[in-house]
């Protein structure tokens, strides 16, 4: 058998089960791993995801769209494929595509992180003959600090903010990002406040079990307390009429892009706070690993230096050119070689 995964026009295509994971332009068959644009997109006959990530799919794709869900672990077969979806500790209902056919395994890792949140399943390792990886942060330079120093560093900066009188607006992905932070937040400093963009997606994660803090909106808050409150809000709202309302405020962005001394600065923001939902370089090394696979694809990302090194260490490595990475609300990565600060309103980081 040949490549049990290829790359079509219209995405990668499943060449023995004949449907696409994560298409970008319209197909009959499409299995998603996850919500965000650049990999769920609208205008498919039909849409497999994990039951997890139906919500968001329909609240982002449209109430009507042709679904079904499958649970993490169970299998279906089409054509002959056996599919099952495993969590990949991205985002809400991410998961990983594994397919089983003579024999043959090969899982597709869509986007996925390796420190485990509060906010979704824990990344899973799935033994495999070929993993398909992201490689979104791909370069030794990209190494996470663990999140609750993260946390622990935002709260220190809004309880100083606070006790000054200024409002602490932190930029960050409207999905995943947003509610990752909610959960490392400490609400006793003050009101919490989601920007438009962010609340209809925080009810969504509440249905689906996640517990959050407290949030309002900025019409639910008096203007006394917007002094000591945070505010939760996606990056295009920078620099908008909307952020105007909050008089004097500190403001500051969370991203892996952050690590990026000329992320910060392009941002223009006070503060940049270091926290990615995608693995870093030993996590994208540790994952690989995990999975025992002796062919690896690499996608979106420092594609060249990470087939390269994965060479270097024995494994059959090699790219699939794709046209994921360009989500809307954040930024995309660094291009191979020297570090580059990230384009505006792109890549979910």
């Amino acid at each position: 058998m040949g490549d049990m995964v290829v790359v079509r026009k219209e995405g990668l295509y499943c060449v023995p089960g004949q449907f696409y994971i994560d298409p970008w332009r319209p197909v009959d068959r499409a299995v998603i791993t996850h919500a965000h644009g650049d990999h769920a997109r609208w205008g498919h006959k039909h849409y497999l995801a994990s039951v997890q990530s139906i919500g968001i799919l329909r609240s982002r794709l449209g109430q009507d769209i042709n679904i079904d869900g499958i649970g993490y672990g169970e299998r279906v077969v089409h054509n002959g494929v056996t599919i099952s979806l495993h969590p990949a500790g991205h985002v809400l209902g991410s998961a990983q595509v594994r397919m089983e056919y003579e024999g043959e395994i090969w899982v597709a890792s869509g986007d996925y992180k390796v420190e485990p949140d509060a906010t979704c399943a824990p990344f899973e390792a799935v033994r495999c003959h070929t993993f398909i990886t992201e490689s979104t942060f791909g370069l030794p330079i990209y190494r996470w600090d663990p999140q609750q120093d993260v946390f622990d560093e935002i709260n220190r900066w809004w309880r100083r903010n606070a006790g000054e009188g200024r409002t602490s607006i932190l930029y960050a992905y409207a999905f995943g990002k947003a509610q990752r932070l909610l959960c490392g937040l400490d609400p006793s400093i003050g009101p919490i406040v989601c920007h438009g963009a962010v609340e209809p997606l925080n009810r969504i994660y509440r249905e689906g079990g996640v517990a959050l803090p407290h949030t309002q909106l900025v019409s639910e808050t008096d203007k006394a307390d917007l002094k000591n409150a945070l505010v939760l809000a996606p990056p295009s709202a920078s620099g908008s009429p909307w952020t105007r309302r909050f008089g004097d405020y500190g403001d500051a962005f969370a991203s892996g892009w952050m690590l990026l001394r000329g992320a910060r600065r392009r941002r223009g923001v006070d503060r940049g706070f270091v926290l990615s939902d995608h693995a870093d370089w030993p996590g994208l090394l540790d994952a690989i690993h995990a999975t025992g696979a002796q062919q690896v694809i690499v996608t979106h990302g420092s594609i060249p230096v990470m087939v390269r090194w994965l060479c270097q260490i024995g494994l059959d490595a090699k790219a699939f050119d794709t046209e994921y990475g360009e989500e809307d609300d954040e930024a995309v990565g660094a291009t191979p070689g020297e570090p580059q600060a990230p384009a505006e309103e792109a890549k979910d980081a």
